[in-house]
């Protein structure tokens, strides 16, 4: 049985023989004609395995980053966490009680011609949070991304560094449970990514449940107490940040092979 149950006591996720796998589409059809032959191939596509039998406990109040090369199977998991994507094979089990955060792609679901203010209120409602709870943490909220004098205009109209700066500040203030974390402190100058990091400490310290991707072997050693490291959808190592980290290194990020 797949999909979403209640942990045991003291834990936040508990996955047991996890896989997920994706069809390659490589070719980018150009005419009808071929897009409906590209169809017709479908299910001959090679499959990508981005997780193979993962199993693994996150327990409440652990600090977890996940390194590993590019397509190793890092971003698939979180989205395994964050119960957007549901795996083909395994078990996945959430604590029910957990209010999960994820900061997979910032600013993913605004509404391109809502205002930043319109924007904050839908996806609190989202989070399961009132109008008025909103509402009392909407100056802060704005005042750490650094959009007084934008807050009204639309989306659409905002840099990159505007729509991400907001969606990490709505994301941050709601005192998650969990944090689910993809590569995304570079979202504005080295100051703000300063402040960025000073609030994710902020999280954790008051107990906050993080699982950080990252490249970043030193921001993971710095901010986790353990790591986990993925290699073609198959944890490679888990255990204490210095340990993986230096069994990485090693092996230039690239599981032995037997």
């Amino acid at each position: 049985m797949r999909g979403r149950k209640v942990t045991a006591d003291g834990d936040a996720f508990r996955l047991e023989g996890v896989s997920v796998g994706f069809r390659r589409n490589t070719i980018h059809e150009r005419s009808l004609k071929h897009a409906l032959a590209a169809l017709a191939r479908r299910n001959g596509a090679a499959l990508h395995r981005a997780l193979v039998d993962v199993s693994l406990v996150i327990g409440r109040g652990e600090h977890v980053g996940v390194i590993g090369r590019n397509a190793a199977g890092k971003s698939t998991l979180l989205r395994v966490l964050a119960r957007v994507i549901v795996p083909q094979a395994g078990r996945v089990y959430v604590d029910a009680h957990c209010r999960v955060v994820p900061l997979l792609e910032l600013g993913i679901g605004f509404q391109p011609d809502l205002s930043g203010l319109e924007n904050c209120h839908l996806a609190g409602a989202l989070m399961g949070y009132s109008y008025e709870e909103i509402e009392r943490r909407l100056p802060g909220i704005v005042e750490f991304a650094e959009l007084e004098e934008f807050i009204r205009e639309p989306v659409r109209s905002y840099s990159s560094g505007m729509y991400a700066r907001l969606a990490f500040a709505l994301a941050t203030d709601v005192e998650p449970d969990v944090l689910l974390i993809d590569e995304v402190f570079g979202v504005g100058d080295e100051f703000f990514t300063k402040r960025c990091l000073e609030r994710m400490k902020g999280l954790m310290a008051a107990g906050s449940t993080t699982v950080f991707v990252s490249h970043n072997l030193e921001l993971l050693q710095g901010q986790c107490d353990r790591m986990i490291w993925l290699d073609q959808g198959r944890i490679v190592k888990d255990g204490t940040p210095e340990a993986v980290a230096a069994a990485y290194r090693t092996g230039a990020g690239h599981a032995p092979r037997e």
